[in-house]
């Protein structure tokens, strides 16, 4: 693993930079050309070989291995899913609720992360959304809130609209204590904000791969922690199954489930994109989640710089402990998006502006140009150009 890289090596996997200004990983990251070859080549085999499936399932096991390494887990605690939207669903529903039990949220975090449990209201759970005015989530903001019915806390790791980084690991201990799960939305943080999964505290952990991991949309992953075995999936199929039958006949005698996460599984896997991921994860790893996470904290520091200089507010928060690789720029978005639009500047319109969000392979020079587009529409108040 490299203690630091160069952004401008990585660059040349990214052929899209060149055609436009690419500051939307947040929405989906562009494709790397070592990924696209792995997924060509899985498509040769199936064209060439009609599909050598058990070479195709060891190359999974591989992949699970490494992923699991990437966020500090065993491979047993990992599952592969379509999603982050299918992961959080299938965390609420493993959990044994009881009616009348409660889940403590953070208001405004992602609603897909809601409605998996808003879902559970006709089983009589309750969802119980904590506000917060632009502070980082904390174990002292649920603490006040947990009483004898709370099961569960759920909440991003790093929120897809302002950049929060929130403390999963503090809040992971108060859950501990008090005897709760605790599920986690790590979709905007996994390849590019360091996560410990063991160590985070988290029962079980869900996020999609078309953004930091690098491979187009389809294919998630769900961290369910060992010996949560009373955490029972909603939906049963073969692969689920602890001693699937040889002969392929359902018997109700044989209903014992693995005991790891591939309890969660239900078969015929998004093979292509693991294909890709393991391309994805090829380059991850040889920059190191770490260095990645410096390098889109360091531009974020200049961008900030150049916010500050244009007398532009930024939401979300300042501090490299809080933040991450997205920044929400205060300017109109139904404003400003056609504007971007017109200088090939891929961004995203969010809830409070313009969301700005850097991957691997951005540069300095990146977030200049950026900030000399913005000057452009939007000079000082003196005139001058700075």
């Amino acid at each position: 693993m490299a203690e630091s890289f160069d952004p401008a090596a990585v660059r040349r996997e990214f052929p899209v930079v060149g055609r436009m200004l690419y500051l939307d990983s947040a929405h989906q990251t562009p494709l790397a050309s070592s990924v696209r070859a792995a997924l060509e080549s899985f498509y040769d085999e199936g064209l060439e070989q009609a599909g050598p499936k058990a070479l195709w399932l060891d190359r999974v096991e591989q992949v699970r291995a490494r992923i699991a390494a990437l966020i500090g887990a065993d491979p047993s605690e990992i599952a592969f899913t379509k999603n982050t939207s299918e992961g959080l669903n299938i965390a609420a529903n493993a959990i044994p609720f009881a009616p009348g039990d409660n889940v403590l949220m953070v208001e405004g975090d992602h609603p897909n992360n809601a409605y998996a449990f808003l879902n559970l209201r006709r089983k009589g759970v309750e969802v119980r959304f904590l506000p917060l005015k632009g502070e980082t989530a904390t174990a002292d903001t649920f603490a006040p809130h947990i009483d004898g019915r709370t099961r569960a806390i759920s909440l991003s790791h790093v929120t897809f609209h302002s950049g929060h980084r929130f403390d999963i690991e503090g809040i992971g201990e108060l859950a501990k204590a008090k005897g709760i799960y605790l599920v986690v939305d790590a979709m905007q943080s996994v390849g590019v904000v360091p996560l410990d999964a063991g160590g985070s505290g988290a029962s079980m952990i869900a996020f999609g791969c078309h953004k930091g991991l690098l491979v187009p949309q389809g294919l998630g992953v769900l961290y369910v922690r060992q010996g949560l075995s009373e955490l029972q999936p909603a939906y049963v199929a073969v692969a689920g199954l602890a001693h699937p039958p040889a002969d392929l006949v359902a018997r109700a005698d044989n209903m014992q489930l693995r005991a790891d996460a591939g309890r969660f599984e239900i078969g015929n896997l998004n093979l292509p994109d693991i294909h890709g991921l393991a391309a994805a994860l090829a380059l991850i790893e040889g920059v190191g989640v770490n260095a990645i996470n410096r390098h889109v904290l360091d531009l974020g520091d200049r961008l900030i710089q150049h916010l500050d200089d244009l007398a532009i507010g930024l939401v979300g928060p300042r501090t490299r402990q809080h933040r991450s690789h997205i920044y929400v720029l205060d300017l109109p978005a139904d404003e400003w998006l056609p504007y971007f639009v017109d200088e090939k500047v891929r961004v995203s319109p969010e809830r409070d502006g313009i969301r700005v969000s850097f991957g691997l392979f951005n540069t300095v020079e990146d977030v200049d140009r950026l900030a000399e587009i913005v000057r452009r529409r939007n000079p000082p108040a003196d005139g001058i150009l700075l």
